[in-house]
């Protein structure tokens, strides 16, 4: 299997979510709700990612009375390609003044439950928000990236180990469970060069610090929530995670991640030029 737009030769695989399965959107619609969604939406066939359309397969075709966010499986956090319901729009600021995606779709959302709550405040309301993060492109400010400088310097051997204490700690995996076998082709630590070891501390620092501006915008959408009363009455389902560790670029990871499926392979040597 693969995402619901890609086609393979695989029984069923044809791009398209057949009519007789329903999204939740839709089902949630067709019993009152007021519907949207925020962000990412990666389930219209390309083929009809076009400003003629057709629309149907778009969010507001399946179930969304408005969609504000990008097409496909990826987007610029700084200039984003963005679509008011099936109108192509420009963001109100640009990274210069400040704009970056997440903090954008998130206001967005906010703005469309407080408008809810004042115009049908007796209306139950269903909110999707798909951040564009942690997804490539690694896109995040300066002063979110410093927080993390040297924190990786001890490397991944010894940060799984911290992982799985914290993750006790938290009580969140038994306290008795064991780290998973090392991977098999997976070098340790101390088998690196400096180089590599240099350039793979500062993936896992814009990592870290993409994926915690996403967190802090989430829990601004809490937040809002929670002023407005409507906390205590809404389900909150907060998936996050997008099929597991990256693949692309492979052990030595990549700058661009299209680079690979073209058959360019980044050397270490290279790609540190690009680290500040």
């Amino acid at each position: 299997g693969g995402t619901t737009e890609m086609t393979t030769a695989a029984p069923g695989y044809n791009g398209f979510r057949p009519r007789s399965a329903a999204t939740m959107a839709q089902i949630l619609q067709g019993n009152g709700y007021s519907t949207a969604a925020f962000g990412k939406w990666h389930q219209t066939p390309p083929r009809e990612i076009s400003p003629v359309g057709p629309f149907d397969r778009w969010p507001t075709g399946e179930g969304f009375d408005t969609f504000y966010g990008f097409m496909g499986a990826e987007m610029n956090h700084w200039y984003p390609l963005l679509y008011q319901g099936t109108t192509p729009v420009e963001p109100d600021r640009r990274p210069e003044d400040g704009y970056h995606l997440s903090e954008d779709l998130v206001h967005h959302a906010i703005d469309w439950v407080r408008t809810q709550r004042t115009l049908t405040p007796d209306r139950p309301f269903f909110t999707y928000l798909a951040l564009g993060a942690a997804h490539a492109p690694l896109h995040v400010g300066r002063e979110w990236q410093e927080k993390y400088r040297g924190r990786f310097d001890h490397g991944w051997d010894r940060q799984r180990e911290l992982t799985l204490a914290r993750q006790k700690e938290l009580g969140v995996v038994p306290a008795d469970a064991e780290l998973a076998p090392w991977a098999e082709g997976v070098p340790h630590w101390d088998e690196l060069t400096d180089t590599q070891r240099r350039l793979a501390a500062r993936f896992m620092e814009t990592f870290a610090a993409f994926t915690e501006h996403a967190d802090v915008q989430v829990g601004r959408f809490v937040d809002a929530l929670d002023e407005l009363g409507e906390l205590d009455n809404t389900i909150v389902l907060y998936v996050l995670g997008d099929n597991g560790a990256s693949g692309e670029g492979g052990i030595e990871g990549t700058i661009v991640e299209h680079r690979l499926g073209h058959g360019i392979v980044d050397d270490p040597d290279e790609m540190i030029n690009h680290v500040d």
